[in-house]
């Protein structure tokens, strides 16, 4: 095994131990499993099992149910009798947080049980205590003591577990010895599977969830590799980035942090948690999996040693061309070769609004910093800040430094004319076109201070493909900066969505890439995305599509930030408020604050913890009742939920994180 994974150039699926929850068999090379989570009370029978079918006929194959305290566990028996009597078996999963009684009640009634290990026993404070070895290993020993009477009752009954570790809801105990670190999460489920497994119980999955896909992403890698060295097998896995949003941030943060982790091989089960209605988070789960239902083709050279740390994150060496590379954020480049007349209407679309009257233009936040024309050159003045790439015969009748070539690598070496600035060299990685074990076309580029390199590949395994020409730089020394291009051949919104955001959003999460570029590979392929997927983000034309998209890639991994973002929970029996409704109305006023994090949390179970790194939290507190978070201390308590978004308002302003909006 290396590192983690069966093989990080090919795609390859982790062999699990096998789990049954109910008659669903899971792990051990079955099919990845989709399921979501009811967001009704418990305690409303009809309301959660007419949800349920909703999201069992979506495509759901489990679906949780939270419990949270004793009698929601004991009515999961009225909802799973009623959804029998309607025919519908799929089985259910009982949510607990805090409250060992009502998993030991729920675990002899529904197929399994979710704990989290960072408060089932163990409590969160936001103390520090320093433990000496002694006291650690006790209050390991009353975790045991706590723990184990589950530990026999599922394993009499048959019932399946989810140990779930979550980021941001590690206990003081964990975050006193490792912090708030990736490894501190995989300790947290390695104590609770240490003593399942000293009782001879395997039913069990496990899931390193965080709203930060760079962490989620490392602390899954940590987990299969610690199973491996301490047990020499790995239990199944389940994916997720919890409180990933709604719309288009939502699905692009779920697929870049599940997607990186499913190519990888791992992965047996996913969740996309949006904050909508839960039958809709099926159709995405779907959309993700299907990637991985047929062989995949592509002929990659395998590669001894890897020349990075999965398990950590840290940008790839690059020296800096003109404004790419050298720890620059990563630039995005927009393909408007297409438009047959490019007009100054058109750049509208990647983030630029010409005024005729003034004659000047306003930038946006989600600029973007090339277009590429192909062979047109621009009958107009450009905004200062945007350049253009065209092919090589272009560019040789360009009358302007705004113009740069942008070449096939078979070409570049024998080129009579170069900028001796900035050239785009485009390669296709490991195709049919490119001899996978001749590397002699990088000697006309590598560390040529003028060359960016455009990688990508028309392999159906094409993330393994550039990620492992982006090894064979790293090996060889090669520090050009890399724009990663990436192309659709999808046929729905979310299809583009998830391809884009899995493709380009792997690589960027292991530090690789300096620059994004995405486009579409077929006619009727850009003719689709025209079609509006969704109400709540319309969109004029695919430009502005891919633009939008690319920006929020960037933003999902963490490695180019250019607007506000929102830590919002998928919401569940327990939330104190309509959570889209307040997302929307919270968004509605604050989308404008770049780089500001703000959680939006149904109630005080997600809340001070799970919100993680926000800069500001919105958190349930009671019935009709919010309190307000800096970080993670609390503000204002018990604020009235009519006033509460207001007084958040005002909480940004006492902080200096407020802007007043334009217009």
């Amino acid at each position: 095994m290396q590192l983690y994974a069966p093989s990080l150039t090919q795609y390859q699926r982790l062999i699990t131990r096998e789990v049954k929850i109910g008659d669903l068999l899971l792990g051990n090379g079955h099919p990845i499993r989709v399921q979501t989570m009811t967001t009704t009370d418990t305690m409303n029978t009809i309301a959660t099992v007419e949800q349920t079918i909703r999201c069992i006929e979506a495509g759901a194959e489990l679906v949780r149910i939270t419990a949270p305290s004793k009698k929601e566990a004991e009515n999961l028996k009225v909802i799973r009798d009623e959804l029998h009597k309607r025919g519908y078996k799929v089985p259910l999963v009982a949510d607990i947080h805090f409250t060992p009684n009502a998993a030991e009640i729920a675990a002899r009634i529904v197929e399994k049980v979710r704990v989290n290990p960072g408060n089932y026993v163990d409590k969160k404070k936001f103390e520090q205590i320093d433990y000496t070895d002694a006291e650690y290993l006790e209050e390991i020993e009353r975790i045991r003591e706590r723990f184990t009477p589950l530990v026999r009752i599922c394993r009499q009954e048959g019932t399946a577990m989810r140990i779930g570790t979550n980021h941001g809801s590690l206990s003081d105990r964990i975050m006193s010895r490792y912090g708030d670190t990736a490894i501190g999460m995989v300790e947290s489920a390695m104590e609770f599977l240490r003593i399942a497994r000293g009782e001879s119980f395997h039913n069990i999955v496990l899931s390193m969830k965080s709203s930060n896909p760079q962490v989620m992403v490392q602390a899954y890698r940590l987990l299969v590799q610690m199973m491996f060295q301490e047990f020499g097998e790995a239990y199944p896995l389940h994916l997720g980035v919890t409180e990933a949003g709604d719309g288009e941030d939502g699905r692009i943060k779920s697929a870049a942090g599940i997607g990186t982790l499913l190519e990888d091989g791992l992965g047996d089960t996913i969740r996309v948690s949006l904050t909508e209605d839960p039958e809709l988070e099926i159709p995405v789960c779907r959309d993700i999996v299907k990637r991985y239902q047929q062989p995949v083709s592509g002929v990659v050279p395998a590669i001894d040693k890897v020349p990075y740390s999965p398990f950590e994150y840290k940008r790839r060496a690059s020296f800096a061309v003109d404004r790419i590379g050298g720890g620059q954020v990563p630039v995005v480049v927009s393909d408007l070769s297409k438009i047959e007349q490019i007009t100054p209407d058109h750049l509208r679309s990647v983030g630029y609004s010409y005024d005729a009257t003034t004659d000047k233009w306003t930038i946006g936040d989600a600029a973007a910093d090339f277009i590429f024309t192909g062979h047109q050159l621009l009958n107009f003045a450009l905004p200062g800040t945007l350049k253009v790439l065209v092919f090589p015969d272009a560019w040789q009748q360009a009358a302007s430094d705004s113009y740069f070539p942008l070449f096939a690598a078979s070409g570049y070496a024998a080129a009579m004319e170069k900028s001796d600035r900035l050239n785009f060299v485009m390669l296709d990685c490991y195709s049919d076109t490119t001899s996978i074990n001749d590397y002699t076309f990088l000697e006309a580029v590598a560390n040529d201070k003028t060359a960016v390199l455009c990688l990508s590949s028309t392999n159906q395994n094409a993330m393994q493909s550039v990620r492992r020409m982006l090894m064979e730089l790293q090996q060889r020394a090669v520090q050009n900066p890399v724009v990663l291009v990436c192309d659709s051949n999808g046929t729905t919104p979310d299809e583009h969505l998830i391809h884009f955001a899995i493709e380009t959003g792997a690589l960027l999460l292991d530090g690789m890439g300096d620059g994004i570029s995405l486009g579409y590979r077929t006619e009727a392929s850009m003719q689709n995305i025209q079609v509006k997927g969704r109400t709540y983000l319309p969109v004029s034309d695919i430009h502005q599509f891919t633009n939008n998209t690319a920006f929020s890639i960037l933003q999902a991994t963490r490695t180019r930030i250019s607007k506000t973002e929102y830590i919002s929970c998928p919401s569940c029996g327990r939330t104190l408020f309509d959570l889209q409704e307040t997302t929307a109305k919270i968004r509605a006023v604050t989308h404008h604050l770049k780089g500001v994090k703000i959680a939006i949390m149904g109630c005080i179970v997600n809340g001070p913890g799970e919100m993680a790194d926000a800069d500001f939290g919105y958190v349930g507190s009671g019935p009709g009742k919010i309190t307000l978070y800096r970080g993670k201390e609390i503000v204002k308590r018990n604020v009235d939920s009519e006033v509460a978004v207001d007084e958040l308002i005002n909480l940004l302003r006492e902080n200096d994180a407020w802007v007043e909006p334009l217009g």
